[in-house]
């Protein structure tokens, strides 16, 4: 079997050693089984012929019969054209070439009969198709008709005359090969059980199905399987790290009890208590925690996270919590201090600002386990950052670490792993959490603290500046400050520059009244923190920024959030500016700023952000927009290389498949069973190909 798929892609008809090397480049084909499962974005639906009195200008590309009975070519230079009617027994179609007009002309031979297919569109009062494609009537591609796959391709491989057609001749010739040697990787019991088509079977209707049924089937037999075997390699690392890695066990819950009763400033949410007995749970239970924690902006994790501390620091050892910036390590570590002490607990902060003489005295408080909490940013990493005792480490907003960079943090302790908490505000969908972080176990803080009024969000166009001046004003003037962003332009650091100190600008002559900051990617980290650190003291009223201000900065008073060019950011990074304002108990409000002309997309994020405030639902709205790859950054994770299955609308499927996979462990968790050896082999030859993601945390 694997010597007919691992033959080499030049030895499929037309392909050769030039074109060989073009598709290895382009496309990643290097084989036969490459091929194989190269698959089609969509298909074209051949499956009738239409007569010309049925077409009109609202239907899909559509198939028809029809002779040609007159050629012309029109216009000169750069308009030119060649127009053509076809007619058949029902009327007749206006077919227009702008470009390959002299090939096309050579090639149409009139009153002969061809299959054609195209787009009815309107020009004037007459119908027109615009560039065809078309073939000779011979005695079978009339006869019945097909659904015919559409494969991507580019441009160079177009240049060579590799386009979706070419590339589908070499999927049915490699089909014809290799099919009788592609094994069952699935047990029977569960092909069984699950309804799946074979996997042989699967193959040859996802390229070349006779209906859309059969195509619907090859396609959930195919997403099923792929995503079955990233649940199991997930599931599989989440028990073997389960026996594997113990956990220091954490039950003296006599700091946890004093704080209650005599420090905690508010009522926690039931959400908030939710989380903390799952992690508590976690904590004694003698193996190693490793939790995701997901809450949108403002959920009140930073507290939770500090509850899960004095877990730790009950018995002894101590925790850390680590950011990805400076401005967000300074932010939690102001949001921790007045609790730490409180409960006479030492805290320190270290980040690439921290001073020699200072980190001197930080590293030995912390060997000696004087110093109970340590806050930082990649600092923490660093080899003299020794811990008498590890017992906690917090990582917010990780997917903004490496997978090296994380895993730094597992060696803080000579004996024992310590616990491991990550935290983001960034809601992820759920087909994406059991998918990046299927070996994680999740904590969803899915409700707002009492008091908080939802943030209002409005969208103007240019022609409301004069209204949203008026507002600014009156926001300024009440006592609240506000913050104006604008995107990055991400060509060119120049533009991006010139954007925000243009913009700077435009507020300082519009407002000379009020005091007006910027900051920038491009300044200094000194005077970044020395400018949001006269907002957040009320000395200067309007802050002008790019998205640096994106993650972490808490300023309660901060009203107003104006997006300017709403429409250059994606949803997930509206929805994060969104909540740099809601924090106090005044009503905040967001305004998107944008111009009149706006793509469908961009439209759709808009109203989704004037719609709704809930994280999750953005969320699953981006997904469906954008992809998975784009949402978390992991296309270049590659973690998420799927060919076939769509987290976006693929959710039960995924969710079938997690179930499932926990069900065929259960019964046989090191795969050891007769029946399981082919579904080893193919688990065993993919972990190969990638890199182990154990140690996500």
């Amino acid at each position: 079997m694997s010597k007919i798929l691992h033959t080499s892609i030049e030895f499929i008809p037309g392909v050769g050693p030039t074109k060989g090397l073009l598709l290895q480049k382009e496309l990643g084909l290097f084989n036969y089984q490459d091929v194989l499962h190269y698959y089609p974005f969509r298909h074209e639906d051949r499956t009738r012929f239409y007569t010309i009195q049925e077409l009109t200008p609202n239907m899909p590309a559509v198939q028809f019969v029809a002779k040609l009975v007159n050629m012309q070519t029109l216009g000169g230079g750069r308009k030119k054209r060649l127009v053509c009617i076809a007619k058949d027994q029902t009327g007749s179609i206006e077919l227009v070439w702008f470009k390959g007009i002299s090939w096309v002309a050579r090639y149409l031979k009139p009153n002969v009969a061809y299959v054609f297919f195209g787009k009815p569109t309107r020009f004037g009062n007459k119908l027109n198709i615009a560039h065809p494609e078309l073939e000779p009537v011979t005695s079978t591609n009339t006869l019945s008709g097909q659904l015919k796959p559409v494969y991507p391709t580019t441009e160079k491989l177009k240049a060579k005359h590799l386009d979706s057609k070419a590339i589908g001749k070499m999927v049915a010739f490699v089909l014809t090969k290799a099919l009788p040697y592609i094994n069952e990787p699935l047990p029977a019991y569960l092909c069984q059980q699950l309804k799946l088509m074979p996997k042989a079977e699967a193959l040859k209707h996802l390229h070349f199905p006779p209906n859309a049924e059969l195509l619907q089937k090859a396609r959930f037999r195919l997403s099923f399987e792929e995503l079955f075997y990233v649940q199991l390699q997930l599931l599989s690392i989440k028990n073997g790290r389960a026996q594997k890695f113990k956990g220091r066990v954490f039950n003296n819950t006599a700091l946890l009890t004093k704080f209650y009763h005599n420090h905690l400033p508010f009522e926690l949410t039931n959400a908030q208590k939710r989380v903390i007995k799952e992690i508590y749970k976690d904590m004694k239970s003698g193996t190693q925690m490793n939790r995701l924690l997901q809450g949108d902006v403002g959920s009140g994790k930073t507290i939770v996270a500090f509850i899960c501390m004095l877990m730790v620091l009950g018995s002894g050892a101590q925790a850390a919590l680590m950011a990805p910036t400076e401005i967000l390590s300074e932010q939690h570590y102001q949001s921790l201090k007045p609790y730490a002490r409180a409960m006479g607990l030492q805290i320190a902060k270290l980040t690439g600002s921290t001073k020699a003489s200072e980190r001197k005295k930080l590293h030995l408080a912390l060997e000696t386990g004087v110093l109970h909490i340590l806050v930082g940013t990649h600092a923490l990493l660093e080899d003299k950052v020794q811990f008498k005792e590890l017992g906690l480490a917090i990582v917010d907003e990780q997917h903004r670490f490496g997978v090296a960079q994380r895993s730094k943090l597992w060696s803080k302790n000579k004996d024992m792993f310590p616990h491991v908490l990550v935290m983001t505000a960034t809601p992820i969908p759920r087909t994406l959490a059991m998918t990046l972080y299927g070996d994680l176990d999740v904590s969803v803080i899915d409700e707002l603290p009492a008091g908080r009024k939802p943030i209002k969000t409005l969208h103007y166009y240019e022609s409301k500046r004069l209204r949203l001046q008026g507002f600014i004003k009156q926001q300024v003037t009440q006592g609240r400050q506000v913050y104006v962003v604008y995107p990055l332009v991400e060509e060119s650091e120049k533009l991006d520059l010139k954007a925000v100190t243009d913009g700077y600008e435009l507020i300082k002559r519009a407002f000379p009244q009020f005091h007006v900051s910027i900051v920038h990617g491009k300044a200094k980290a000194a005077d970044k923190a020395y400018e949001m650190e006269r907002f957040a003291k009320g000395e200067t009223h309007i802050m002008v920024a790019t998205t640096v201000i994106e993650v972490g900065v808490n300023i309660p008073n901060a009203t107003v959030m104006v997006i300017e060019n709403a429409e250059r950011f994606g949803l997930a990074q509206l929805h994060q500016l969104r909540g740099r304002v809601g924090r106090g108990a005044e009503q905040s409000y967001c305004i998107l700023m944008t111009d009149v002309k706006l793509s469908a997309e961009a439209r759709t994020r808009l109203q989704t952000m004037v719609r709704t405030n809930n994280g999750f639902e953005i969320a699953e709205t981006d997904l469906r927009l954008r992809g998975p790859g784009d949402l978390m950054g992991t296309q270049q994770s590659g973690v998420l290389d799927l060919k076939i299955a769509d987290l976006a609308k693929d959710g039960q499927i995924l969710q079938l498949a997690r179930q499932t996979a926990q069900q065929l462990l259960a019964r046989d968790e090191h795969l050891e069973l007769p029946e399981h050896q082919a579904l080893k082999k193919e688990l065993n030859k993919q972990q190969k190909a990638q890199a182990n993601w154990s140690i996500i945390s």
